[in-house]
């Protein structure tokens, strides 16, 4: 069994499933993925998103704010998150994190919300899901801080390995998506053969980012086997081994995921 570790099922095309998300979802198991972790990114989809846990016995879902949906003039309230944090279903908190490539200029309020999801996460003991770019030293600074008592991973991985490595020393997992099967991602290779073998995450962080031969269309669930079979490939395993060690991760990381 498979497990895409970061999806946004609420955002999906599902032009090629005639609209239907049951298709979608469907489609993906008869590839053999048997779990969905489904990500909330603002307050506007926290209830959609533990709606789609509610209804389908292999999604499980998280709920936080994107940092680049946290509002300019305020940052999200922590009684507010913690009430959302509270559902059966909801096994994460996030995704959360630093982006500085789109919007450098909101650092401060992008910082205050992180810190308010790392405070979540003392309080409730649910792992944190990561977002980081162009934030580096910012990223690694506020999880230090934190001194979460608990694993967090940083999704959709594009850094180096030096920031891999610090991430990994602080206990957090790593995820991959389908950039690591792009032309250009040499370096993102080099930390894929490099993380330990029970610290490794998969995803499709789909509608977006979809692994060759589907790069430049709408990304889908299913494609995650795309990813695990290409990073088994890279690590010279063969993908039964990949997909069952990473299942077991998935499964470490998410105690209370409700994983088949």
């Amino acid at each position: 069994m498979l497990v895409d570790s970061h999806c946004h099922l609420d955002r999906l095309d599902l032009t090629a499933h005639q609209g239907s998300l049951d298709a979608a979802l469907e489609a993906a198991r008869q590839r053999g993925v048997g779990h969905f972790l489904c990500i909330g990114v603002s307050a506007d989809n926290a209830a959609e998103v533990k709606a789609l846990a509610d209804r389908y016995a292999d999604v499980d879902c998280s709920v936080g704010v994107h940092p680049l949906d946290v509002k300019p003039d305020a940052t999200p309230a922590l009684d507010w998150l913690l009430r959302e944090l509270d559902h059966p279903r909801v096994v994460a908190i996030g995704e959360t994190g630093l982006d500085y490539h789109y919007e450098p200029e909101a650092a401060e309020v992008q910082q205050a919300s992180f810190r308010l999801h790392l405070e979540a996460a003392q309080k409730t003991g649910k792992p944190v899901i990561v977002h980081t770019r162009g934030a580096r030293a910012d990223t690694l600074q506020l999880l230090r801080e934190a001194q979460l008592p608990q694993a967090g991973v940083l999704h959709c991985f594009t850094e180096d390995w030096d920031m891999a490595k610090a991430a990994l020393d602080l206990g957090f997992y790593i995820s991959l998506s389908g950039i690591v099967t792009f032309r250009n991602a040499d370096a993102l290779r080099d930390v894929a053969r490099q993380v330990p073998a029970d610290r490794l995450l998969v995803e499709t962080d789909s509608p977006y980012l979809a692994p060759i031969p589907y790069r430049g269309k709408p990304n889908l669930p299913q494609y995650v086997r795309e990813v695990a079979e290409y990073l088994a490939m890279l690590r010279g395993v063969p993908y039964e081994q990949f997909a069952e060690q990473t299942t077991e991760n998935f499964k470490r990381l998410f105690v209370l995921a409700h994983v088949g």
